[in-house]
């Protein structure tokens, strides 16, 4: 391991010398694993909301021309202030009156209860949810700071693996060098006797809408 770990930091300052970035990181991402056509969509979807759900995420489906009313059906259960990101699409607040962010102060995106956002893609097998600041993704601290996360998934943007996320990511990383944030179920630490706490380090309350799941 030691050996490993000194050959990467030699590849990371040998590049940094040159003014490029180390071999391996495009080495990363060679390889085009597609271990997802092992399985149907219907059953890569289930898997990730089950996995979802054992992290005691809320889970729910919707369709693309119902996801305005599934959103505001949930914002309904928790409060009236809800902030989004500044790019949010338009198209899905028709029912949902939210303060776009913009360039709000860490004070008033904690005061909100909750942010409502996209996301980048989803892994089946791990439950995570990535967000990689695209559009309506927003900056990390809109998805951190409110107690409620209502996160929506595109179907088709789930994958089975880590590998195959970061294999997606590769323009995130690479080209746009996006910072990624991975969501794997709401915020929670134990203490040394083992005691879960819940919103130590993010929202404490998290929903996920899965959008256009086969067979639903």
């Amino acid at each position: 391991m030691t050996t490993t770990r000194n050959q990467v930091l030699s590849d990371i300052q040998a590049a940094t010398v040159r003014g490029q970035r180390p071999g391996y990181v495009s080495h990363s991402f060679a390889t085009d694993r597609t271990p997802n056509a092992e399985l149907s969509p219907a059953a890569l979807v289930h898997m990730f909301a089950e996995r979802v759900s054992e992290y005691k995420a809320w889970v729910g489906y919707s369709t693309t021309d119902g996801l305005s009313a599934a959103i505001a059906a949930r914002l309904e259960m928790y409060g009236t202030r809800y902030v989004v990101p500044a790019d949010f699409p338009a198209d899905i607040l028709q029912q949902i009156p939210c303060i776009r962010d913009e360039q709000l102060s860490h004070a008033d995106i904690a005061a909100t209860d909750g942010v409502v956002s996209l996301s980048a893609l989803g892994i089946a097998q791990t439950g995570t949810i990535v967000l990689d600041a695209g559009v309506g993704q927003g900056r990390r601290a809109l998805t951190l700071l409110p107690d409620y996360h209502l996160c929506v998934v595109y179907a088709a943007s789930i994958v089975l693996t880590v590998p195959e996320a970061f294999a997606r990511l590769r323009a995130s990383i690479v080209e746009r060098r996006a910072p990624l944030t991975f969501i794997s179920g709401p915020s929670a630490t134990s203490d040394i006797e083992l005691n879960r706490v819940e919103g130590v380090h993010g929202p404490r309350r998290l929903e996920v809408i899965i959008v256009d799941a086969p067979g639903r």
